[in-house]
């Protein structure tokens, strides 16, 4: 089905972007298999010679390893032969990689090492002496890493990834992103809904404390604070950030907002929860950045993670969330870090919201196709700016989603 953009560009999304089964398939090859990259581990995952984990591209299922002499590497989870998964671990170590459906061998670049009975047994069966199996052999990316975040793309027109995640962007990944880092825990979080309705909502600044009543109620994100937004000139990447001063206004509360409401009443029974040491010395407390089509690097008081966005379908997304700290963390902060990480994930107290306000989008347009969002707060401007009463940042994604979709 031939499908059109609104006439106003920029400040409209149909609804049929999240309800089409063609639009689904054409992101797999244009967006995840084309050339962008992709977050697929911490370095830190892989700390080992020998380490794997398994992950996805898209709906591709992949090994990511870190071979024997540190190399990193990510290919296709799918065997040569007959197309099962090559590893079935979620993470660990291996000197090799053996498919449980016939034992076929594999490396830790993904290379096709053994075939089980090749040659038959007593000069009866096997595969004849020209046969070609690594002809099917699993597809391999490849991988750069950057900050101790590791990505990897398909495309070999994929330009280096520094490149690509630009210098609006950039300074503001290094900033965190400032020492060898611990992992401290990882979790996995369905959302129902299409993948792109969670990345609109990470790049949405706008909606943070009005979705989110523990974010305004204790003053720890207001819109009157304040912060700003960076957007890549792509539009496809963006960073929102909030600065540690207090907010003493009366915006909301004048007017009459849901999350102002009731604010005097509350009390943290342990407020060490919200205590935050301003460890990168610039006083921001939080900052949520984005790179399409799928990563998210977050500091929200002293939590620190990375969340993998993975597509499962128009209607599901996975949502794999990295918790990290710094090698170098004392127990202090270590106790606050693992208090804070509260704050966020499937039941966290400022994030719990996202995936059902996405899936209630899911469920509203369901019958609208024909219909758009309106995206019109900051007007029709793509780039940065120091106000978060802005789609700035949204509008960028889906100019870079058109973009990639030629649409």
């Amino acid at each position: 089905m031939q499908r059109s953009w609104p006439a106003e560009g920029a400040t409209r999304v149909p609804y049929w972007v999240y309800q089409d089964a063609d639009i689904y398939r054409e992101e797999q090859r244009r967006i995840f298999h084309g050339p962008t990259w992709n977050y697929l581990c911490l370095e830190a995952e892989l700390a080992e010679p020998g380490s794997f984990l398994t992950t996805f591209l898209g709906d591709m299922p992949l090994v990511v390893t870190r071979d024997a002499h540190g190399t990193l590497h990510a290919f296709e989870n799918r065997c040569a032969h007959r197309g099962a998964l090559i590893c079935m671990q979620s993470r660990g170590r291996a000197e090799r990689f053996s498919c449980i459906y016939h034992n076929w061998t594999y490396d830790h670049a993904g290379n096709l090492t053994n075939v089980a009975f090749r040659k038959g047994i007593a000069g009866k069966g096997g595969m004849p002496a020209d046969a070609r199996p690594e002809s099917q052999a699993p597809k391999k990316l490849r991988v750069e890493a950057i900050h101790g975040l590791v990505f990897g793309t398909l495309s070999e027109s994929t330009p280096p990834l520094a490149q690509y995640i630009g210098p609006e962007i950039l300074p503001r990944m290094q900033r965190v992103m400032v020492k060898p880092l611990k992992v401290l825990g990882s979790y996995t979080q369905v959302l129902p809904n299409n993948w792109k309705l969670y990345m609109d909502n990470v790049k949405d600044t706008y909606h943070a404390s009005l979705l989110h009543l523990f974010f305004t109620r204790f003053r720890i994100n207001r819109l009157t604070q304040k912060g700003g937004v960076f957007v890549s000139a792509d539009g496809a990447h963006h960073c929102t950030y909030t600065e540690m001063v207090e907010d003493r206004g009366d915006a909301y509360e004048a007017g009459g907002m849901r999350s102002a409401g009731g604010a005097h009443d509350f009390r943290l029974e342990a407020p060490e929860l919200l205590e935050q040491m301003d460890e990168l010395g610039d006083n921001v407390s939080i900052q949520i950045l984005s790179l399409f089509p799928g990563f998210v690097l977050h500091q929200i008081r002293n939590s620190l993670a990375a969340r993998q966005v993975v597509p499962k379908g128009i209607d599901r997304t996975e949502l794999n969330w990295t918790l990290f700290g710094f090698v170098d963390d004392d127990e202090a902060m270590l106790r606050r870090r693992l208090l804070q990480a509260n704050l966020v994930g499937p039941a966290g107290y400022i994030s719990m919201e996202d995936g059902a306000a996405t899936g209630f989008v899911q469920r509203g347009v369901a019958a609208s196709p024909d219909r758009a969002s309106v995206i019109e707060m900051g007007g029709a401007h793509i780039g940065s700016g120091d106000s978060r009463i802005t789609e700035t940042a949204v509008r960028g994604l889906w100019k870079a989603w058109r973009g990639y979709m030629q649409i």
